[in-house]
């Protein structure tokens, strides 16, 4: 089974990684991450365009914003899942370097959607999704710290940027760093899509 799938994405069983392999698996993760659930969600439950509310982010906390708790959690759940699941059978059918590549796809098709014109929302919950795959204890520490951030300070915005910052010092105190350049382009990411806020 392995060999076949490989091949489907332009690789053989005893070739290094190439880089049509590398892409294929980039952008069909990019699609996945693309797809809009906080919309399409919204839609479903009568909510209205998202992008017209709040933020304009299409993330859970705005849709919260809406005050429809149900909606927010399956946009919460479904965001979380597409990073989870991407990742997940990359590394299982793949191998982890294609879990790699899979998780930059799938994270910047979330901040970077198609089909929204590249617009989209600030990863958060795809890149809890993407860490529960990659080092399961990282992504425990990182929903914790999330959680308790929130609460404590009311500002989803800064719990996301310290629970992703400390991400790295965590993965070094663990002693895995087979991925931490994936987790520095992703942390400078969530922190760079939180400008705004951080302004």
């Amino acid at each position: 089974m392995i060999p076949d799938i490989l091949r489907i994405w332009g690789a053989s069983p005893t070739s290094n990684v190439g880089l049509i392999w590398v892409f294929n698996i980039f952008l069909f993760s990019y699609l996945i991450g693309s797809i809009p659930f906080g919309i399409l969600i919204s839609k479903l439950f009568k909510l209205g365009n998202i992008r017209d509310i709040g933020s304009g982010n299409i993330g859970a906390t705005n849709v919260l914003r809406t005050g429809h708790k149900k909606a927010a959690f399956f946009t919460l759940i479904m965001d979380i899942s597409k990073g989870f699941v991407v990742v997940y059978l990359a590394k299982e059918f793949l191998g982890i370097t294609a879990s790699h590549f899979a998780a930059l796809g799938v994270f910047f098709g979330h901040l970077f959607s198609i089909f929204l014109f590249f617009k989209g929302g600030k990863g958060v919950a795809t890149f809890i999704g993407i860490q529960i795959v990659l080092n399961i204890y990282l992504g425990i520490f990182i929903c914790i710290t999330w959680i308790s951030i929130a609460i404590i300070s009311r500002y989803s915005s800064l719990s996301s940027i310290i629970s992703s910052i400390l991400s790295l010092f965590i993965l070094i105190i663990l002693n895995d760093l087979s991925y931490i350049w994936v987790q520095i382009i992703l942390v400078f990411s969530i922190i760079t899509s939180h400008r705004g806020n951080i302004v």
